[in-house]
């Protein structure tokens, strides 16, 4: 009798590790059908987009870059500007919400994505005229959304790769690189534009102290240009990353107003 009920036992053990399995292998799988599914959308989205990325030369007058905008518009009143750094697949539309959670599953249609928008912190200027602006993704695989910004932490990328553009409805600024950071998402010095309100000179003796990699020449210059009564803009893109539980990736860049010789082509 004890021998069947062991055997008895021993079956429904087997039996129960057996559909423990399959549930964890069916959860599994569908994990990763899911997965496939955000990125895919993801990609689709941009995608669609390119073909509006707005064009951008010297010779180009705000009729000629007006009319992608007014394409953009229609299809979000909240799109505010075009981003891109080169030799990344970081090219999106820039949004920006009533708060910073509005783009942060949702994409520039108006639908629910995880992976959201590309969104500029709701308490900046929407004509990036601050001293200091903050645009925020996720960090996703494959080079999706702000995931690109890992390739500025390896040194000899961020020495060869220091230039973007962003582009607005009536002007465009050259993007310069100056510094990799990796922050906590509670460094105000990054997360609160009104600190640099009066000015980036802080901003910038503190990335050229803590930064991971920084231009030490180009952030000499942009304080040079400071203490010559110049104002300099910076801008700030921001992502997770996984150095530590609120682990942040910062990659600064100064806006300057674009130089068609820095670009030969910034079209799509």
């Amino acid at each position: 009798m004890a021998g069947r009920i062991a055997r008895l036992l021993n079956g429904l053990l087997t039996l129960v590790t057996a559909l423990v399995l399959l549930v964890a292998g069916t959860y599994a799988a569908y994990c990763l059908w899911d997965d496939e599914q955000i990125y895919a959308a993801a990609e689709n989205v941009q995608a669609e987009l390119l073909s509006l990325k707005p064009r951008v030369s010297e010779e180009a007058s705000p009729d000629e870059i007006g009319p992608t905008f007014a394409e953009l518009l229609a299809i979000n009143p909240d799109v505010r500007a075009w981003v891109t750094l080169d030799n990344t697949k970081i090219d999106f539309p820039v949004l920006q919400g009533e708060t910073n959670l509005d783009y942060i599953n949702t994409d520039v249609y108006g639908d629910f994505a995880l992976a959201g928008s590309i969104f500029l912190d709701s308490r900046n200027e929407a004509a990036f005229t601050d001293p200091y602006s903050v645009l925020y993704g996720h960090h996703m695989e494959n080079s999706g959304m702000f995931g690109d910004l890992d390739l500025y932490k390896d040194a000899a990328f961020f020495a060869e790769n220091q230039t973007g553009t962003l582009i607005l409805p009536d002007r465009a600024y050259s993007l310069d690189v100056f510094a990799c950071m990796l922050t906590s998402a509670s460094e105000d010095r990054i997360f609160d534009p009104h600190n640099w309100q009066d000015g980036v000179e802080g901003l910038l003796q503190f990335a050229a102290a803590e930064a991971m990699h920084a231009d030490a020449e180009a952030i000499a210059q942009l304080l040079a240009c400071i203490r010559a009564g110049e104002a300099p803009s910076v801008l700030a893109f921001t992502t997770c990353s996984s150095e530590f539980t609120d682990a942040r990736t910062i990659v600064l860049a100064a806006m300057n107003e674009y130089r068609q010789e820095d670009r030969e082509d910034v079209e799509p």
